[in-house]
């Protein structure tokens, strides 16, 4: 059987979620993580939390990359640098984490369109 979660649970744990990682880095990579592509600056606050969803907020939504490669997954690692989420999804859309360009090469800027993450 199922786990359900109440709205008021999903919202609890989704904010206490975003306050873990505020002030932290979202870093996008190549497959398993092996390159670290490019890395954004989550704001202080972390973003908002609408019932189930933490949306991301960045520092930046352009940032310079780091590497070449292509950008196949991301992480998001608290102030402390603990890597506490990781397995996002990445792509030019319907992924927790939605970039305009995938095939990144080092220098080029890279924008973070959309960031998302919801509770399972």
């Amino acid at each position: 059987m199922a786990v359900n979660y109440t709205n008021a649970a999903k919202l609890a744990r989704m904010t206490a979620t975003r306050d873990h990682f505020a002030d932290g880095t979202l870093e996008i990579g190549t497959s398993g993580m092996g390159t670290v592509l490019a890395t954004y600056g989550l704001s202080a606050t972390g973003g908002s939390v609408a019932t189930d969803t933490w949306t991301l907020a960045f520092d930046a939504a352009t940032v310079a990359a780091s590497a070449t490669g292509t950008a196949a997954e991301a992480r998001i690692v608290t102030s402390g640098a603990a890597n506490d989420l990781t397995g996002l999804t990445v792509g030019t859309s319907g992924t927790d984490i939605t970039l305009d360009n995938l095939s990144l090469a080092s220098g080029q800027n890279i924008t973070i369109t959309s960031g998302t993450i919801q509770h399972a």
